[in-house]
């Protein structure tokens, strides 16, 4: 259950990385990695382009925000592939214990984006962004409204600072003996007390 929601919110950070939609004014849109603009009145006629590499990211911290967003990006990939697997292989290959074979690599995930997501909002005073949205500095964005791109990463960052949570197995004591509910295997463990 873990691995599959880790690969759908992976799926959705890529969606709100690639989208253009962080910062929009009436005739211009702008994300991590793209960005848009169209004639006023006429949304439906845009013309899109890509920042293909850190080099074409018009500002420093936008340059930052980009790598550590992209970092947990592929961090939170690669976790939720590895848990899929995980939780797909035979009993015998891997020990079904704990939240999975790497639990903070989920913390980290999730400390990488919340951090990328802070320091986005910096790249407001950039030529770039004060041309799109006119008389925006450091986390005021001008004629610029706050687009879905930005609000589904937040949200994102939210889900996955609860990832580590949801995989821990929760424990309790019957008669001398300690059961492990593990929701990743299904299955209730029952362990002799140790002795203190």
């Amino acid at each position: 259950m873990v691995g599959a929601l880790g690969l759908s919110l992976a799926c959705i950070s890529a969606l709100s990385l690639i989208s253009p939609a962080w910062f929009q004014s009436h005739t211009f849109s702008f994300g991590v990695l793209t960005y848009c603009s169209w004639p006023r009145g006429d949304s439906w006629n845009q013309s899109c382009g890509t920042f293909r590499s850190l080099e074409d990211i018009p500002d420093f911290a936008w340059k930052v925000s980009a790598a550590i967003l992209l970092g947990g990006w592929l961090l939170l990939a690669f976790n939720a592939v590895l848990l899929l697997s995980w939780a797909l292989a035979p009993i015998g290959l891997c020990p079904r214990r704990g939240s999975g074979p790497m639990p903070g690599v989920k913390a980290a995930v999730a400390t990488a984006t919340i951090v990328g997501l802070l320091v986005f909002p910096v790249s407001l005073a950039s030529p770039f962004a004060k041309e799109a949205c006119r008389a925006s500095s450091v986390y005021r964005s001008g004629q610029c409204q706050l687009g879905w791109g930005y609000v589904t990463a937040i949200l994102n960052a939210v889900l996955a600072s609860l990832l580590p949570t949801i995989g821990w197995p929760r424990r309790t004591k019957v008669q001398g003996r300690t059961i492990v509910f593990s929701g990743d295997t299904e299955k209730i463990i029952l362990m002799p007390e140790m002795s203190k």
